[in-house]
């Protein structure tokens, strides 16, 4: 399933799965992610990062999602 939302002024998308797996982040449920602040990447994940979060602001826009979402 994709879910597509919005924290503090940031996009998002996951593909989530049911259940965790070797390939979700921290092997949770969440295989795909994608992180947008004004139209540009700042993290993405298929099945391991391709993009990694660089500053405070966007690693806790990813620690939200994986709050919320990678149980």
């Amino acid at each position: 399933m994709w879910l597509h939302g919005m924290i503090d002024g940031y996009s998002f998308s996951i593909k989530l799965y049911e259940y965790g797996s070797k390939w979700g982040i921290q092997q949770g449920c969440i295989s795909k992610l994608e992180i947008r602040k004004n139209g540009c990447i700042v993290a993405n994940y298929d099945r391991g990062w391709d993009i990694e979060p660089k500053d405070d602001e966007a690693r806790a826009v990813l620690a939200e999602i994986l709050r919320r979402y990678n149980g």
